[in-house]
């Protein structure tokens, strides 16, 4: 089987995908923005391109071969742009799968909330109602908030219209209830492949897909897919 791996999304460090790295298995892998651990915690990366990069380093330094690559939301687009990276470095990726969020081509910046903390907090309660409120802390709401408003700011560098379509498949999928995206913005990505284009929405919002068991018995046959 393929590696599988998460890309969060925006003001995210990954603990939502935990049901889906379960259902996966060891070939699951985390990406890990600049920022988000280590040495380096807090000190976010200086451009879109920066954060790109960071990913594309991890997977060619895991020695990963064909991986399937998941991102939600904010995710779909760094995990499309490190796509194109690890083609550049002889590395394809075995499928691209975008999860909540719409084709690149109808990416919309949600304008209010990169200006501070307390404008991404609404947004967050706007797309995510209770995301905030599973933080253990509110010091920890804050570094969410504050994250959230350096990685939407960084997402308004990515241009579309720079990125070539990928040769592999691109499979998206949405919450039926989900605030940032429609049948239509979903089916967009389409035009990020050359090859074969799927989509599905499942039952919930913007991220209750994430905990979803159809979605994870979705995932597990595109890795099984992926990796025939």
């Amino acid at each position: 089987m393929t590696d599988a791996v998460f890309f969060p999304g925006a003001g995210s460090f990954g603990g939502e995908f935990r049901p889906l790295t379960r259902a996966l298995g060891p070939k699951s892998r985390l990406v890990r923005y600049p920022g988000r651990q280590g040495r380096d915690f807090g000190v976010p990366a200086p451009s879109f391109d920066a954060v790109v990069r960071a990913c594309a380093e991890q997977i060619v330094r895991h020695a990963m071969v064909r991986p399937l690559l998941f991102g939600h939301s904010y995710g779909a687009y760094v995990a499309c742009a490190t796509a194109a990276r690890l083609r550049e470095s002889g590395i394809e990726v075995a499928s691209l799968v975008a999860a909540g969020a719409a084709g690149p081509g109808r990416l919309e910046l949600p304008g209010p909330a990169v200006n501070g903390p307390a404008e991404a907090v609404a947004y967050l309660e706007e797309v995510d109602p209770g995301l905030l409120a599973q933080a253990p802390s509110d010091e920890w709401r804050e570094i969410v908030a504050e994250t959230t408003v350096w990685d939407l700011r960084l997402l308004g560098e990515f241009d579309p219209a720079q990125e070539p379509p990928l040769p592999c498949p691109v499979l998206a999928a949405r919450g039926a209830d989900d605030p940032l995206t429609t049948e239509d913005s979903i089916a967009d990505w389409e035009n990020a492949t050359t090859g074969r284009f799927t989509s599905r929405t499942f039952p919930g919002g913007h991220s209750d897909l994430l905990a979803s068991p159809d979605c994870a018995s979705w995932l597990q046959d595109a890795v099984r897919t992926a990796g025939a």
